[in-house]
C-alpha cells in the first residue's frame, strides 16, 4: 500500500531557532528520455530500447547561504556518469547558471534500464549525450530559478527487507555474484549491507511547503535490465511515490552498492521495482517525521584528486580462467573489450579520480566515482564520525568495480578482469580514505 505518512506529520517536528544568513533552496526536474532505438546500458549486451516504461529524468537541488556561492546536486536516471560528461555538465552549469564545478555533484542512480552513456556492447548515441548534458544543466538552472528561503531536516531509518549482499561464498573458496543457497556448494554471504536510508528534506522557511528531498540508499537497481525498455527502475518509482505523498521533487542518491542488490540469495521472491519504491518512500517519510528542522549554518564543498593504479593482469586473468573468474554478458563481450583495455593500461599506468565532499549543515555527502563495495562506504561513515556522512557512489566518474582487497582472493564477477574491473585492489580503500580525510580535516 502507498506510504500513509502525511505532510502534517512531516511538519510536526520542532524547528530549531537559528539566527544567521538567509538559506535558500530550489528543486527541479527535466525529462531526458531518449528516442526509441537508442542503445541501452547495464547488461554487457547489445540492446536497444523498443518502448518507454517510465521516463528517464535529470533532477537537481540547489542551495545557497547568504550571498555565498551556490551548491548543487544532480541525480540522473542512468547507470553511470563518465568523468568527461560530468565535467561537461559542470562547465555548462558554470557558464549558464554560475555554479562552480567544484560545487556541483553529478551522480547516477545506477539504473540498469536506461540509455547507454559509455560504449558498452554498442556505441553510445552522441546526439542523446548532448541532450543529457543540456537537460541536466537545464535542471540546475530551473532549480536555481525556483529557490526560496528554506530549512532542512536530516534523518535516517534502517531498511532490512530490500538489499542483500549479492556475493555468495562457496565451499571451494570462490565467490559467486548473484549466487544462492539452493546451490549445495554455497556457504554464506561474503559481506554486509548498508541498511541506512539517509534523508535530507527541504521545506520553505518556518514550516512552509515541502520543496524536495535527497535520499541515500545502497542497492543495485537492475529491474528490466534485460528488457528492451527504458525505465528509471526502483529509484524512479521511489521518486514517484514521494511525489504522490506531497514531495514535489526527490533526488535518489545511490550508495556504495557495488556488491549489494535486491535479488534474494535465500530464494525468497524478489520485490518489484514498484514494491521497493514504495518501501523506501515510506521509510523516507518516517525519517523526515522524526527529524528536526533547522537553517544550516554551513554550506561548503571540497574535492581532491587521487591517482590510482590499474591492475596488472596475469595471462589467466586476461583469458578469464583465473581462480573464481565469473564473466557476465553476451558472448564475445570480454574478448572484444580486453585488447583495447590492455593497451590503455600499458599506456597510462594510472587513472586520476576525483572525490568530492559537500557539506550542508551537519551533513556531509561524500562522492565515490565508482561501483565501490559496501564495506568501503561503511568505512567512510565510520571514519567520518562524529560527523554524519552519506556516501554517494557512481558520482563524477566511473572507475568500474572497486572490491575490497580481500574479495579479490575469492573471484566473482566484480573482481574478474575486464572493463567492469580494471583498477588495482587497493583503489577502493584509497578513495574511501580520501573522503574521510576531507571530512575530518574540515
Amino acid at each position: 500500500m502507498r506510504a500513509t505518512v502525511t505532510l502534517m506529520m512531516l511538519f510536526a517536528a520542532t524547528t530549531r531557532a537559528d539566527d544567521g544568513p538567509r538559506f535558500e533552496a530550489g528543486f527541479a526536474e527535466v525529462d531526458v528520455t531518449p528516442p526509441l532505438g537508442t542503445p541501452r546500458q547495464g547488461w554487457n549486451a547489445s540492446m536497444r530500447a523498443e518502448r518507454v516504461l517510465d521516463p528517464i529524468m535529470a533532477r537537481a537541488a540547489v542551495f545557497r547561504r547568504g550571498d555565498g556561492p551556490p551548491l548543487a546536486i544532480l541525480s540522473l536516471d542512468i547507470a553511470l556518469i563518465g568523468a568527461a560528461d560530468a565535467a561537461a555538465i559542470r562547465r555548462r552549469a558554470r557558464a549558464e547558471h554560475g555554479v562552480e564545478p567544484g560545487r556541483l555533484l553529478v551522480a547516477a542512480t545506477h539504473n540498469h534500464a536506461g540509455p547507454a552513456v559509455l560504449d558498452e556492447a554498442l556505441p553510445r548515441d552522441e546526439r542523446w549525450i548532448e541532450q543529457l548534458i543540456a537537460g541536466a544543466t537545464a535542471a540546475v538552472g530551473k532549480a536555481w530559478a525556483s529557490r526560496v528561503e528554506a530549512e532542512v531536516a536530516v534523518g535516517s531509518v534502517f531498511v532490512f527487507n530490500v538489499a542483500a549482499n549479492r556475493r555468495v561464498l562457496r565451499r571451494d573458496g570462490t565467490a559467486r555474484t548473484h549466487g544462492g543457497f539452493r546451490d549445495p556448494m554455497s556457504l554464506a554471504v561474503e559481506g554486509p549491507i548498508d541498511p541506512e536510508l539517509g534523508v535530507l528534506a527541504v521545506r520553505a522557511r518556518a514550516g512552509g511547503a515541502m520543496l524536495g528531498l535527497l535520499a541515500n540508499y545502497a542497492c543495485h537497481p537492475t529491474h528490466h535490465g534485460g528488457d528492451a525498455v527504458f525505465s528509471a527502475g526502483y529509484p524512479g518509482a521511489f521518486c514517484r511515490e514521494l511525489r504522490a505523498s506531497g514531495v514535489p521533487v526527490a533526488l535518489f542518491l545511490q550508495g556504495a552498492a557495488g556488491n549489494v542488490a535486491y535479488d534474494e540469495p535465500t530464494g525468497r521472491p524478489e520485490k518489484s521495482m514498484g514494491e521497493i519504491g514504495e518501501i523506501l518512500a515510506g521509510a523516507a517519510l518516517r525519517a523526515v517525521a522524526e527529524a528536526r528542522w533547522s537553517r544550516p549554518s554551513t554550506l561548503d564543498a571540497a574535492s581532491t584528486t587521487v591517482s590510482l593504479r590499474y591492475r596488472e593482469p596475469t595471462e589467466a586473468e586476461i583469458g578469464g580462467t583465473s581462480f573464481g573468474a565469473q564473466r557476465l554478458g553476451e558472448a564475445g563481450y570480454y574478448e572484444r573489450k580486453i585488447p583495447p583495455l590492455l593497451a590503455q593500461i600499458r599506456r597510462d599506468k594510472v587513472e586520476a579520480a576525483e572525490v568530492q565532499a559537500l557539506r550542508i549543515g551537519d551533513l556531509w555527502l561524500a562522492s565515490q566515482p565508482a561501483e565501490t563495495f559496501v564495506e568501503h562506504g561503511l568505512a567512510i561513515k565510520r571514519g567520518a564520525w562524529p560527523a554524519r556522512a552519506f556516501v554517494v557512489g557512481y558520482a563524477g566518474g566511473m572507475l568500474g568495480y572497486l572490491p575490497t582487497e580481500d574479495a579479490f582472493a575469492h573471484g566473482g564477477y566484480e573482481t574478474t578482469f575486464g572493463p567492469p574491473s580494471r583498477m588495482a585492489p587497493e583503489a577502493g580503500r584509497l578513495l574511501a580514505e580520501a573522503a574521510v580525510g576531507m571530512i575530518r580535516g574540515r
